[in-house]
């Protein structure tokens, strides 16, 4: 019989190195890189930093410095060099050619990242966008393979460089992946006008990365989305029906996590996805409490939702994790948020509570008599809101119904004072 073995691929032997510039703290920069380079699959050996007023000029930390690094690789068979700062392309070449190790920096593991989590065809496209747009300025001085001179037929001009034609062919790229993701978003943009037509609600999840977000949809509407414990677990937006407690469905749709020192071109490759969270009608700001870092995390979200212009939006803080505290800290209900735990469950009545209170003013659940002579009401009522109960009495017709706030004006005279729990 045929032995059937697996190829599996040994993991890489990283080293993370950083300069402490003093822009940023550097250790808590390494954590994070740390667990980047582990969901990318990395065995992380060791860390290497030098303090430093600048980087140096040919290879980003000391001559001496890299010479450490180098021994370090050979004793231990290290074959990848993780920079926590972004290397231009003449020190990237520079360090390989010293340490004999493959260099790559904090940029392009988020996007080996986003490679692996991308499912769909718009997130496919985005990763590869970020990834172009990345690498075309890193092209100049990557080695004397890119200034050789082509000769290839009808592709190159006469005495055009390697380098050259690579730019080339990138930026062509580049523009057929825009091309391609303007018509994603154009179909994207068709989706939330029609939702917006057909009074569709939607509740935005946002947060950093690795916060709790799928977790929370699972939990919540059965969506079945992959949540691991690692950064960026989920990439593709979410979208899944909510019904709350006073009896409206919402639409809640889960986003891609956030992370602090994020280049801004990812940023701008990912617009489309994030710009779920600027058309919501509510956002859902989840936290990790259970962190010491919640409060910088918190931050990077905020920064993130201003520059999306989300700021008219009601944003409600959800204090996740909470089952990973022996004592629950002193959160209170309202605008400071609500404490829940999406694993457990525990705290998910007082969060739908909160999410109907917040949009509250768009509907509200009403006990309408309508007289017979009015009765075409009910139509419109159910046009724009939703009915429970419809009841034909000897005074008109009883309705029990979730009334739209346009609809306000044509029914509130008919409204009984006897109304239902929520």
């Amino acid at each position: 019989m045929a032995e059937l073995l697996e190829n599996k691929q040994p993991l890489a032997r990283a080293v993370l190195v950083s300069v402490d510039t003093g822009e940023f703290d550097v250790e808590q920069s390494l954590d994070e890189l740390e667990e980047l380079a582990n969901t990318a699959e990395a065995q992380v050996l060791a860390r290497v930093t030098q303090k430093r007023e600048s980087c140096d000029a040919a290879t980003c930390i000391g001559s001496g410095r890299l010479e450490e690094v180098r021994a370090f690789c050979e004793e231990n068979d290290v074959n990848l060099l993780i920079f926590d700062v972004e290397p231009t392309a003449t020190q990237t070449r520079n360090i390989e050619e010293i340490t004999g190790v493959r260099v790559i920096d904090r940029t392009t593991l988020i996007l080996d990242i986003f490679a692996m989590r991308a499912r769909s065809k718009e997130g496919r496209l985005q990763v590869e966008l970020a990834q172009q747009r990345y690498r075309l300025p890193r092209l100049a001085g990557m080695g004397t393979q890119l200034s050789r001179l082509g000769g290839g037929i009808g592709t190159r001009g006469p005495g055009e460089t390697k380098l050259e034609t690579d730019r080339r062919h990138i930026r062509r790229r580049i523009q057929t992946l825009e091309g391609e993701l303007e018509q994603v978003e154009k179909r994207r943009e068709m989706m939330r006008r029609r939702r917006k037509k057909d009074n569709v609600t939607t509740v935005a999840i946002v947060g950093y990365t690795n916060v709790g977000k799928s977790t929370l949809l699972n939990a919540l509407t059965d969506a079945g989305v992959l949540a691991e414990n690692k950064l960026f677990a989920t990439l593709d937006p979410t979208a899944r029906a909510l019904e709350l407690p006073d009896g409206r469905s919402v639409l809640l749709v889960d986003t891609v996590g956030l992370i602090r020192r994020l280049p801004h071109h990812l940023v701008e490759a990912f617009q489309s996805t994030l710009e779920e969270a600027a058309q919501a009608d509510l956002i859902l700001h989840v936290c990790d409490i259970s962190s010491d870092e919640a409060q910088e995390q918190a931050a990077v979200t905020e920064q993130l939702l201003s520059e999306l212009g989300c700021g008219a939006i009601p944003v409600l803080r959800v204090y996740n994790k909470c089952d990973r505290l022996a004592v629950p800290p002193d959160v209170h209900a309202g605008d400071d948020g609500v404490l829940i735990s999406a694993k457990t469950g525990f705290g998910f009545d007082d969060l739908l509570r909160q999410i109907a209170g917040k949009l509250a003013s768009a509907s509200r659940r009403m006990i309408l008599l309508l007289p017979y002579d009015k009765a075409g009401l009910a139509a419109k009522v159910r046009e724009d809101g939703r009915v429970f109960s419809e009841e034909f009495t000897g005074e008109g017709v009883l309705l029990d119904a979730l009334v739209d706030s346009r609809v306000f004006p044509l029914v509130a005279a008919y409204e009984k004072r006897e109304s239902p729990s929520c």
